[in-house]
């Protein structure tokens, strides 16, 4: 008995951690398609519905800004040849309930190799058809 318990607390936690390294792929993908300009593969790992907000932290007071999604996407158009931006992940903490995750991906925000802005990414994931895909990012920017 007590090794069918064990056996079944091995495998809960191996379906978990494979979730989580979904999750994390998939925030992968994103950032991939970002560094890229690469709009097709990042709309594959988001949702149709997916909302975006910032809240951009200044000196003296804090605001709550939507992007939509559509100029989002279309902003990358705009971007010259020459720029270079990085966004790197310091680290994640991955949370999922059923089909629903949270991510939490603190991160510095680099323009041609000079640090721009830093914050935390908040990813909000929905599993559809078993494939995880972004529902909302809400991210802290700060100089």
């Amino acid at each position: 008995m007590k090794k069918t318990i064990l056996l079944l607390v091995f495998i809960l936690g191996l379906n978990g951690n494979a979730q989580q390294a979904d999750v994390k792929k998939t925030i992968t993908s994103f950032f991939e398609g970002f560094h890229a300009k690469d709009t097709v593969k990042i709309k594959a790992v988001c949702h149709e519905k997916m909302m975006l907000q910032s809240v951009v932290e200044g000196v003296k007071s804090s605001r709550l800004v939507d992007e939509k999604t559509a100029e989002f996407y279309a902003s990358f158009s705009t971007f010259p040849a020459d720029l270079k931006f990085e966004e790197k992940i310091l680290g994640y903490t991955i949370q999922i309930d059923g089909a629903m995750a949270h991510a939490w991906t603190p991160y510095e925000f680099y323009v041609n190799g000079k640090l721009s802005h830093s914050g935390v990414n908040s990813f909000t994931l929905f599993k559809e058809n078993d494939t995880w895909k972004i529902i909302h990012i809400i991210d802290t920017r700060r100089k």
